[in-house]
């Protein structure tokens, strides 16, 4: 289903909340040939709108990012700053129905932070008749807008293509095979290398065997575009916390569980945070758990070789199975970005916002590696598994993800990787050289 409901992307409309739908896949087409950031007078310090108030009326509101805020949060604009603005890649989102404000919307965002133009192009390949269920197609319109202005304001030069299904994604495999046709016409047309999935199906809804059929169809395509087509795929773990509690109000599970295509070993699932700035300095932060950031483990997948090195306390845990998430990102709507759309500024959050922040950051160390990297899960939880891990990861060992409302018991943030905000979240400019390197290398 959409992130929305269940657990999509969450934005504050000024002060109340608005639960969305997050469905966005990246992906990287052009590569630079020499690795170079673009350190010339038109390349370098470009984008260094240091603005760091958010427009009327977020303005009062001390904890809301301007797209320069997040980037010193992460360490982005050090990268940035040399060059590395995601030019020369592409990344693709994926989504029901898109949005028909998005070019205007995307004019007053650029306009306001000082961002270049965005190149965008929307793409409806699929000949079928549209599908809408829940009548939800706005939300899916709040959701493309939040992705594309996330992922513009971390990679300012990188192609996006929003590419649209006319069937919304619900739950089950409602939707489901709309979407996989749209990740094979990625492959087939060579659109990108980088896929940000901001939608979820519960795994508790695909047990029966229809959806393990479509999940079978879905593992199979996974595989082939990591390992064939050298794919970097992106996937939202949730809304909900360490369950799956309701999806279009009504309750639909009281149990941990998680979603796919998060728990696809193939996957790189990415989780939530809340940003707490240190006041008067916009490039230190700390971060505590979202407890609205999906995570625990697959009742489908078994543990990735990857996740098999992860201490004797964390096996314990999974049990042999796949854990989620893998990583993590501002996902809390009261910390998130600021965007606008049809004339209104709204926070952003969710984890359909942490799973756009972190293709962004790949579309920078695509360009930086000078070609696709590919499946990065093996590399990051080496690098992690290092004495470079707090060099590279900022780990979040505050928090938890229960469900309150659910009653469902989440799990805390600890030390090292946990099922709530995975490995942790970047430091871009650490980590971007270091994940290109150690694939250079491996």
């Amino acid at each position: 289903m959409r992130l929305s409901k269940l657990r999509g992307a969450c934005i504050l409309l000024l002060l109340s909340f608005m639960l969305l739908s997050c469905e966005y896949p990246v992906s990287t087409t052009g590569t630079s040939n020499s690795g170079q950031g673009d350190t010339s007078a038109t390349g370098k310090n470009r984008f260094t709108n240091v603005s760091t108030t958010c427009p009327k009326p977020l303005a009062r509101i001390s904890s809301c990012l301007t797209p320069y805020s997040m980037r010193q949060v992460y360490g982005i604009q050090s990268l940035i700053d040399q060059g590395f603005t995601g030019k020369g890649q592409t990344i693709i989102d994926i989504v029901s129905f898109g949005s028909p404000t998005l070019k205007a919307d995307m004019d007053v965002f650029d306009k306001t932070f000082g961002l270049p133009p965005v190149n965008l192009e929307v793409i409806a390949p699929l000949n079928v008749p549209e599908k809408d269920p829940h009548g939800d197609k706005d939300g899916w319109g709040d959701e493309t807008t939040l992705d594309v202005q996330i992922i513009h304001a971390m990679a300012p030069e990188a192609k996006i293509v929003v590419l649209v299904s006319p069937v919304a994604e619900t739950e089950g495999t409602f939707g489901l095979p709309e979407f996989r046709a749209l990740e094979q016409y990625v492959m087939d047309h060579n659109l990108g290398s980088i896929v940000s999935q901001s939608w979820g199906a519960s795994e508790l809804t695909l047990k029966d065997s229809a959806g393990q059929q479509e999940l079978q169809q879905w593992d199979t395509l996974l595989q082939k575009g990591t390992t064939k087509m050298g794919i970097t795929y992106f996937n939202s773990s949730g809304d909900q916390g360490a369950t799956d509690y309701a999806d279009d109000n009504k309750k639909m599970g009281n149990v941990p569980a998680t979603s796919f295509a998060a728990s696809s070993p193939w996957v790189t699932a990415v989780g939530g945070t809340t940003v707490n700035r240190k006041a008067g300095n916009t490039s230190g932060a700390n971060e505590q758990a979202w407890s609205g950031s999906g995570g625990g483990f697959s009742l489908f997948f078994k543990a990735p070789d990857f996740q098999q090195g992860l201490s004797a306390s964390i096996q314990q845990q999974l049990q042999g199975r796949r854990g989620v998430p893998d990583v993590s990102g501002d996902a809390d709507p009261y910390s998130g970005l600021a965007f606008y759309r049809k004339g209104n500024w709204n926070m952003a959050g969710g984890t359909s916002a942490s799973a756009p922040l972190w293709a962004a950051i790949m579309a920078l160390a695509n360009q930086a590696a000078g070609h696709p990297l590919g499946f990065i899960n093996p590399t990051l939880y080496k690098l992690a598994a290092s004495d470079q891990y707090d060099h590279l990861f900022n780990d979040v060992i505050l928090g938890d993800n229960t469900n309150q409302g659910a009653r469902v018991r989440g799990y805390p943030a600890i030390k090292g990787w946990d099922p709530v905000t995975g490995l942790g979240t970047p430091k871009a400019d650490k980590l971007v050289p270091a994940l290109v390197k150690a694939m250079k290398t491996s």
